[in-house]
């Protein structure tokens, strides 16, 4: 028989979605993939029923319904000031991971390259494959995940297409401040780079970090394609509700990716989530205050097992030193941290472009019982681990 396609062998399958399976094996607290074990609003599940028994069951237009773009496009301009025409300029998608491949496909033809901060969520790399394009990896160094702006600079001097911005971000939960995001912007117009961010976590904040949407940066709008999801936000990882907003010349490329990639996401989900959009500011007001909750309870529980670990801005992940294991390979640590202690993380290296083998990523956002339930286990790793 003939070969299968070579773009498909140059790229794994997702060792996050991986960990889940081996969580589930044996048995193990899955701290790995990052969904909560909590449910949505109240609201949201009320909305839902209602909807089940109204006439939603049909496509709606492949670009997103209209209530839906609508409100999507009156949020985003309350929280960053940057109004988007949901009529042109807004597309709603099967979850984020559609939104960044239908925006990677618009912008990039094979032979381009693509700057990408490292570490970085798994999909990218994926993503730059799949397009036939070449990434370009720039590291965020740790502990503060900070990056070089000499080094960015000589990233955008190879003549790259498009930058892929994760902020916050996975897995470092590093928030990009003002600053930063300003060199970026003025790299990407002195270059003429397209900027593809995600912003899935940007309601995930702890204090004193701000969110800056790139687009409302001076000169920024008409390059960038904000991707998102509903996702995180609402606590509805399973319905796989994302979207881009771009300007309309943008939009018009994604929308035509996007019709044949899905056709559409679900019309009775889409009807739904107009009820969380709507949304008062106190909703994200407690979602942060929750999520910061839920951090210090894991980090200082960390603490008190004498765990290292970053201490994330963002998001709700975080990164814990395994050097003090003698373990050569993440992988192998993260495979008996699951098998032996009964709680599964995901290899660093995993994220990293780099030789590094010092971490594994786990997340909290997860009823504290379950919180606990994993800290409890954890307290003999050293015991059990340790070579």
């Amino acid at each position: 028989m003939k070969n299968l396609s070579d773009r498909s062998s140059h790229f794994t399958d997702s060792v996050i979605r991986r960990m889940t399976r081996i969580s589930i094996e044996h048995g193990s607290i899955n701290l790995s993939q990052g969904y909560p074990d909590f449910n949505p609003p109240q609201e949201i599940l009320t909305r839902l029923k209602e909807v089940a028994d109204e006439d939603y069951h049909q496509y709606s237009i492949t670009c997103g319904a209209a209530n839906t773009r609508k409100a999507l496009s009156d949020k985003m301009l309350h929280f960053s000031g940057v109004y988007y025409d949901p009529s042109s300029e807004v597309t709603v998608t099967c979850g984020s991971t559609e939104a960044m491949m239908a925006s990677m496909m618009s912008v990039t033809d094979p032979g381009d390259k693509v700057v990408i901060f490292s570490p970085f969520y798994e999909n990218y790399g994926a993503d730059t494959i799949l397009c036939g394009a070449t990434p370009i990896y720039v590291p965020l160094v740790p502990p503060t995940f900070n990056f070089d702006a000499n080094v960015l600079e000589e990233a955008f001097k190879q003549g790259p297409k498009a930058l892929i911005l994760c902020n916050p971000s996975n897995p470092c939960g590093k928030v990009f401040t003002k600053e930063e995001l300003e060199t970026i912007a003025f790299l990407a117009k002195k270059y003429d780079v397209y900027v593809i961010t995600d912003e899935v976590y940007e309601h995930i904040i702890y204090a004193p970090h701000k969110h800056t949407y790139l687009s409302s940066l001076p000169g920024m709008r008409e390059r960038t394609i904000c991707c998102s999801s509903l996702s995180k936000t609402y606590s509805i990882t399973g319905w796989r509700l994302g979207y881009t907003m771009a300007p309309v010349e943008i939009s018009d490329h994604i929308r035509k990716v996007h019709d044949f990639l899905t056709v559409g996401a679900a019309a009775p989900l889409q009807e739904t989530i107009i009820t969380a959009l709507r949304f008062p500011d106190s909703y994200y007001e407690a979602l942060q205050n929750e999520y910061t909750r839920k951090k210090n309870l894991f980090l200082s529980g960390l603490d008190n097992l004498g765990l290292k670990h970053n201490d994330p801005e963002g998001a709700y992940y975080v990164l814990m030193d395994i050097s003090e294991f003698g373990y050569d390979n993440d992988s192998d640590f993260a495979y008996d941290m699951s098998k032996k202690v009964g709680v599964a993380a995901v290899p660093g290296s995993s994220f990293f472009r780099e030789d590094e083998n010092r971490y594994v990523r786990f997340h909290f956002a997860k009823k504290d019982e379950t919180l606990i339930k994993a800290l409890d286990r954890m307290s003999s790793i050293k015991r059990l681990l340790a070579k």
